[in-house]
């Protein structure tokens, strides 16, 4: 509003400077001709003049020919009687039309006074005034250059409050917070016991597990104002100003005490100093510093809490997490299948679904969605039930949400000839019967050979429930799945293409995995090999090798064996029920998709019903 009455006001201006130039300077085309009081005299006699007209002193005549003329009178007389003076003859004036104008007090001052006096005085004056509040801008602007960017969320303000009960699941770290909502709502009863609360608490979790959610859910559970920054927003590329924007910070939390002050991100000012491999940056590591002082000068008595949230917690500074500092560390895993399901109902609680879904069953399917991922998911089923027409959302457009969150959105438009289709089929059916009928392999949800993103078709499978520790008999089978695909193209088409290279580039990072870092191997229980990351980027470059060249030869002969053990496991149950795997081929061909319970009724009852590891589980990474 206040950019838009400035533009008026210079438009305006303009106008009137334009308007002024255009009076003072322009005039008629053809300008009247001047003559003198006895010429005017002359002409009335001759009976030449049609009107005069009276402005002030000033004459302007017009003759019977039209012609326009001008001419002064006597200051101290009247028109008549100043061409009485000179002889003209009354009864020719009386002929003449005179039209006296009487100049009024405004026109006086404004002809005489003020245009050429006062308004150039005006415009100087209003340029500058224009200059001096540019000037004062520009002040302002550098005086707040150095002041936080924070955003304060007001706890009075309903519409954006959130609470532990807009945050499914996560019981374990809402008992950890529960305490800071106790002593920022109750500080006395903490302070009279001799009791000090943390200073500052550390979020940890994979991106998308609610790290901000919680933070915020904190703030408004305790009812405190919540200050909101990121780190990057700290970082400027003039030295000082990080720390400065942090000494104003904590001044405004302090200001508002009790409060919540949340940093998101702290991983970017927070980083390991003196890294090597990442160098030095002199802004970041004064920021970080400071961030540290304010955090050691808080009183006993000041309720501000630092929240701050990372997904990198193996780069930041060790000063960072030293006790007095972040004491506290919350650990935000990824949600399992119970609360996966309340996830989907909050994000379902207030959208037009079917009675029929089976939130349940869209759990299962979810296995290692984040909290973002599955609100995703529900707002892709929303706008795919807009496209389609629909008031309400049902089962299917979830379900094809899940698959378009992992995969991507399906190309039906793709131009694929008869027989690439066919080579899908037999590929997509070689993973699904296999994984069907291994015991220790995840249940098939799935099958299609429509192209999703990068994948020319694909097979779904899902665990029924949530596993944190992978058995050696799951990742034997989990590889002979992998290799169906390469498989059953061999056998059945009578060659190989391209379309199995993820699935063999997969297959020998999990048996290079079970053998250099799981253990799993006649190698013995050891790890080979350690990795080593670069701080700044966050990626492996390298992988120090502590093992010799002849260990290496063993290591290599090892995930070989694995893998040959999977394809020969692969081709024997691809042999052994090819009648299945052409029914499942001719179904794809004619429906091009199949879901899990048609899939199990061509697979037939007689298959292996799948039973709990009985083998000892040994940890192991995804």
């Amino acid at each position: 509003m206040e950019k838009l009455l400035k533009n008026i006001g210079f438009v305006v201006l303009f106008f009137l400077l334009a308007s002024t130039i255009m009076i003072l300077y322009s005039g008629p085309k053809q300008k009247p001709t001047e003559i003198s009081l006895s010429e005017l005299a002359t002409q009335v006699n001759d009976g030449k003049v049609k009107s005069i007209s009276v402005d002030g002193n000033d004459l302007t005549i017009e003759l019977n020919d039209a012609a326009k003329e001008k001419s002064i009178k006597e200051p101290q007389s009247s028109l008549t009687e100043s061409l009485n003076n000179y002889g003209v003859d009354k009864e020719k004036i009386k002929d003449v039309k005179i039209d006296i104008k009487q100049a009024s007090g405004f026109s006086a001052f404004a002809s005489n006074i003020l245009l050429p006096f006062l308004l150039p005085f005006l415009l100087i004056g209003a340029f500058i005034w224009f200059m001096l509040r540019q000037a004062q801008r520009g002040n302002s602007q550098a005086m707040s250059f150095g002041m936080s960017k924070a955003r304060m969320t007001d706890p009075k303000d309903k519409n954006k409050r959130t609470t532990f009960a807009d945050v499914a699941g996560a019981k374990e770290a809402k008992e950890e917070l529960g305490e800071i909502v106790e002593f920022l709502k109750h500080p006395k009863k903490f302070i009279a016991i001799g009791a000090k609360i943390p200073k500052g608490v550390l979020l940890l979790g994979s991106p998308g597990t609610g790290k901000t959610l919680m933070a915020k859910a904190v703030a408004g559970e305790a009812g405190v104002p919540f200050f909101n920054i990121s780190g990057s927003e700290f970082v400027e590329m003039f030295v000082g100003v990080g720390a400065s924007r942090v000494r104003d910070l904590f001044k405004q939390a302090k200001k508002s005490a009790p409060a919540i002050v949340f940093i998101d991100e702290i991983d970017a000012v927070g980083r390991h100093r003196g890294a090597g491999l990442g160098g030095g940056h002199d802004e970041r590591e004064q920021t970080l510093n400071q961030i540290l002082v304010e955090m050691d000068g808080f009183e006993g008595t000041t309720s501000v809490i630092v929240i701050a949230a990372t997904n990198r917690p193996d780069v930041l500074d060790p000063a960072l997490l030293r006790p007095g500092r972040f004491d506290r560390r919350v650990v935000m895993d990824l949600p399992d299948i119970n609360e996966r399901e309340e996830i989907l109902k909050i994000h379902m609680k207030n959208k037009p679904i079917e009675k029929t879904v089976n939130v349940r069953t869209l759990a299962e399917r979810t296995s290692g969605f984040s909290g973002a991922d599955l609100a995703n998911l529900v707002n892709e089923a929303a706008i795919l039930s807009v496209r389609r027409a629909k008031k309400t959302i049902t089962e299917d457009e979830l379900k094809e949400s899940i698959e378009k969150v992992i995969l991507g959105p399906e190309r039906r438009s793709k131009a694929i000839n008869k027989k690439e289709k066919e080579i899908i089929a037999y590929h997509e059916a070689g993973h699904a019967l296999i994984g069907s009928i291994l015991p220790n392999a995840d249940p098939i949800q799935k099958v299609s050979i429509i192209a999703r993103g990068q994948a020319g078709g694909y097979t779904l499978s899902a665990p029924t429930e949530d596993k944190s520790l992978h058995s050696r008999a799951y990742f034997i089978d989990e590889l002979a799945t992998l290799l169906g695909g390469h498989v059953s193209e061999q056998m059945f088409i009578g060659d190989v293409t391209t379309g199995p290279s993820n699935d063999l580039q997969r297959a020998t990072h999990m048996a290079r995995a079970m053998v250099t870092r799981y253990g799993m191997s006649t190698l013995g229980p050891r790890t080979f090999g350690k990795k080593e990351e670069m701080v700044f980027l966050g990626r492996e470059i390298s992988e120090e090798r502590d093992y010799s060249d002849r260990t290496a030869e063993a290591i290599d002969a090892e995930v070989s064996r694995y893998i040959s053990d999977a394809y020969k496991t692969a081709e024997k149950i691809l042999t052994d029920n090819g009648d299945i795997l052409k029914k499942i081929v001719s179904e794809l061909l004619e429906k091009e998709t199949i879901e899990r319970d048609e899939f199990n009724k061509i697979v037939g009852i007689e298959l292996p019903i799948k039973k709990e590891e009985e083998n000892v589980a040994i940890a192991a990474q995804e």
